[in-house]
Parts: C-alpha cells; structure tokens; sequence
C-alpha cells in the first residue's frame, strides 16, 4: 500500500506531529521516510532534541512502515523496539530511513535509522509490530 499525498498530509496533520516537528515525507511498500525539525520545547536547554523524540520519530515512522504492507483497514500496534543510541543528535534536520525487512502473517519487523544533516548516523533501531484489521477489533 502506498500512502498518496493526500494521506501524508492528513498524517502529518496531526497534533503530537506537529509539536515534536515530525514529518511523514513518503511512505510505501514497507518504506518510509521521514524528516524532523525539532521545536525548541522539545529539545535539552541546546538544540539537541531529547532522546524520547527521537525515539518516537523512529517508531512512528517504523510503523507506517509495517502498516504500508497490510491492508487498508489495518492498524498496527508496537510490540517490540530497540534502540541504539550512536552519537549525539546535534545538527538537525535530522532524517529517519525505514525499511520493513520480513513479514510473516500480521506481524512485521522492521529496521531504521536516523541520520543527522550532515548524514552521520545518529540512532539505529528495530522493531516488531504487530498488525490488525480495525473493525474486527472494534468488535472485541
């Protein structure tokens, strides 16, 4: 499944989003790519955002990457996330590459990267997510 533009810019709509400075750019076929600008509010008293937002810039960027390979009426939840911190994140704006590398039935593993502006890595992490149909979870 790709996410068209139209998509995207619903996503990127969303509130929590737009706070940390987080940006879905693309998104397709078990890949995606995202950018953040981290706001001020959600950085140490310097630039350096804090880990937890990189975190959650590298998880929800993981998980549209395992919700691209489902059906539409998916959704997925996190059940698994392991990251590796490797260098500060001074030199925003700082970019998040994922690529889903195995799927078996509803559950999907995923690996990705944060990469700093002047591309040297920043974070590594990998994740298993675990996927659903909405409306037969709306009936548990």
């Amino acid at each position: 499944m790709k996410y068209s533009p139209d998509a995207l810019a619903r996503l990127n709509d969303n509130p929590l989003y737009r706070t940390i400075g987080i940006r879905i750019d693309a998104c397709a076929d078990g890949v995606a790519h995202s950018t953040m600008t981290p706001r001020p509010e959600v950085c140490w008293p310097t630039p350096q955002p804090h880990g937890g937002i990189l975190f959650t810039l590298m998880d929800t960027s993981m998980a549209f990457a395992a919700l691209s390979t489902a059906d539409e009426d998916s959704d997925c939840a996190t059940v698994d996330c392991s990251i590796q911190y490797v260098a500060p994140a001074k030199q925003g704006p700082f970019t998040c590459r994922v690529a889903t590398t195995r799927k078996t039935g509803r559950t999907v593993f995923v690996r990705a990267e944060i990469v700093d502006a002047m591309d040297e890595a920043v974070a590594f992490a990998q994740a298993t997510f675990r996927i659903f149909n909405v409306r037969a979870a709306s009936k548990d």
